[in-house]
């Protein structure tokens, strides 16, 4: 409770670069030679000790180790008087605590740690906007002004609730102009919409930027997705002219199932059972925003049933136009595969994410030729008597 006292000391009067040296004060408490507070970095590659660690700046990579492990598994991991805790903020993973312990943890000692993780955790997501240790730890490479627009009106990359679960990746992380993605629950209504913005750098930037805050502005004024297709449209012609912007904007109802979106000019999405491909949803229903005015029709909205478990990708063109060293593109084909053999292994949805970001980057060597963004969707109800569906 005296090192649970101590960090709550933090919540009110403390700069993100505080949290460092009150883990280390706080260790002898719990038992503890160490607690490090290792923070994520853009591209998932790489855990750091956040800004402020005294005596340590190395990394621990996400791929084979134990600190990996914890991230990639959001568990807890142990070996030679070492933990590993997952640092989630709701769903989204922070990073890991690196514990160092004196003797082996007993069942009370793994309590009290996850309780301080959980904390820690709480207080990396509740600091990190009131300074620029937790920013300054996860870049690893200079961010171009394109990019930090775009990154700073994106939502965490995960969210779950009880019954749906939403994840996205986004690369290259610092130099991406075009792509974005946005969700949101309401009630009993997972919104999630994707967008590919024409063009790159600073007006691509602003074009996004227009695009996801009317998307925001209609959906919070209570628009169903044909006048919220209507209102962006319109926003994009009037602000920039010319300029267009591909697109899904959907809607999960999470007590029946039912799946309703608008593609504006987009691939359709990735629909799983499983690990087996269902048929591919009708698209385009609906001209690229800023375009719609040349069709004097509304937008189609299409329904799909969802069943229990089943998972929707949301994808731009840059995952599967991905080409390889010889022009092979990436493809449908090879996507659908990845995500299928992902989710019959049980990984977890946002590794799943990581994983795939990493493969497409692998797969055109290094260098993407166009934005790469992906959105995961999964409807996991109850089951009758209250068991959990999960993945």
């Amino acid at each position: 409770m005296e090192a649970v006292r101590r960090l709550l000391d933090l919540r009110h009067r403390s700069r993100p670069e505080d949290l460092p040296p009150a883990l280390a004060a706080v260790a002898p408490l719990l038992g503890a030679d160490r607690l490090t507070a290792l923070i994520i970095d853009y591209e998932q590659i790489s855990l750091w000790p956040l800004h402020g660690t005294p005596d340590d700046d190395e990394p621990r990579k996400v791929d084979d180790t134990l600190a990996g492990r914890a991230y990639c598994t959001a568990e807890t991991t142990y070996a030679e008087s070492h933990l590993w805790l997952p640092l989630l903020h709701g769903a989204e993973r922070l990073g890991v605590l690196e514990v160092r312990l004196d003797t082996d943890p007993d069942r009370r000692l793994h309590r009290d740690l996850r309780v301080i993780g959980a904390l820690a955790a709480e207080l990396i997501a509740s600091r990190r906007f009131y300074g620029d240790a937790v920013e300054r730890t996860r870049r690893r490479l200079p961010m171009q002004l394109a990019a930090e627009i775009i990154w700073n009106q994106l939502p965490p990359l995960t969210f779950a609730a009880d019954d749906a679960l939403v994840t996205a990746v986004l690369e290259p992380c610092y130099d991406v102009g075009g792509d974005a993605f946005d969700y949101a629950a309401n009630g009993d209504v997972i919104h999630v919409a994707l967008f590919d913005t024409v063009g790159h750098g600073i007006s691509a930037s602003a074009l996004t930027t227009l695009t996801l805050n009317t998307y925001r502005n209609a959906r919070r004024s209570g628009l169903g997705l044909a006048d919220t297709y209507r209102s962006i449209d319109k926003w994009i012609r009037l602000q920039f002219p010319g300029a267009f912007v591909t697109a899904v904007l959907a809607e999960l109802d999470t007590t029946t199932g039912a799946y309703r979106r608008v593609a504006a000019g987009h691939p359709a999405e990735l629909h799983l059972r499983g690990d087996r491909a269902m048929a591919a949803l009708p698209t385009p229903t609906a001209l690229p925003l800023g375009l719609g005015h040349m069709l004097d029709r509304p937008p189609g909205v299409t329904e799909l049933m969802l069943e229990p478990g089943d998972t929707l990708v949301l994808y731009t063109d840059g995952i599967t136009e991905a080409r390889s060293a010889d022009g092979e593109l990436f493809g449908l084909e090879r996507l659908s595969a990845f995500v299928g053999e992902a989710l019959r292994l049980r990984i977890p949805a946002p590794e799943v994410m990581r994983r795939l970001i990493h493969t497409i980057v692998s797969y055109e060597n290094g260098e993407l030729r166009d934005d790469a963004t992906a959105a995961l969707l999964q409807w996991r109800p109850s089951r009758p008597g209250g068991a959990r569906l999960t993945r």
